[in-house]
């Protein structure tokens, strides 16, 4: 099981901070909006985290002789979701840390992009003043790096969670994607 999760928890870490990292461009050169940051983050952790679908299916099939129950997927899946989250939160601190000024700009320009919002709906002033607080208190814990990690990972984490259940609940039927083994499919010549 090992050898499974590193490797679909791996390759599904490297396909969301590659995804990450075109964002994060996409974002700074002005060419995608915080509203679109959003669709695009969300689109590319399912995308990366398909990942565990395939690691699981690798394992039913490879190491289970094609049957594998519900919480044994659930396991393989949650050990590839942990990876790749992990990854995820890496490679967001390791962004932060070759920025000149470190977290603060992204955090005041997040904030400043939810009140801004708010704004625009018509939210009443107490519910603005009352988001404003709650945004002071978000960027005090921000600059935290133990925080900030925790909140990253919480990102993603809900997210692998739900493909786990998914995927673990799909995949313990046999009858859905069956393992294909050569010697099946090659006719045999009788002598």
């Amino acid at each position: 099981m090992r050898k499974v999760t590193l490797i679909f928890g791996l390759l599904s870490g490297a396909i969301i901070s590659i995804l990450m990292v075109i964002g994060i461009m996409l974002g700074e050169n002005g060419l995608i909006s915080f509203d679109f940051s959003e669709l695009v983050g969300y689109g590319s952790m399912v995308i990366a985290l398909s990942m565990i679908f395939f690691g699981i299916k690798s394992y039913r099939d490879n190491y289970q002789q094609g049957a594998i129950r519900f919480w044994k997927g659930f396991q393989v899946g949650i050990l590839i979701a942990l990876i790749a989250s992990l990854m995820y939160g890496l490679t967001w601190e390791a962004y932060l840390l070759t920025r000149p000024a470190g977290s603060v700009p992204f955090i005041d320009k997040y904030s400043d992009f939810v009140i801004n919002k708010m704004k625009e709906k018509g939210a009443s002033s107490d519910k603005i003043d009352q988001k404003i607080k709650e945004m002071d208190r978000v960027k005090i814990m921000y600059q935290n790096p133990v925080m900030r990690f925790g909140m990253t990972i919480m990102e993603i984490l809900p997210v692998g969670i739900l493909i786990t259940l998914i995927s673990a609940a799909l995949l313990r039927k046999k009858e859905l994607l069956p393992a294909h083994h050569l010697e099946r499919d090659i006719p045999r010549l009788e002598t």
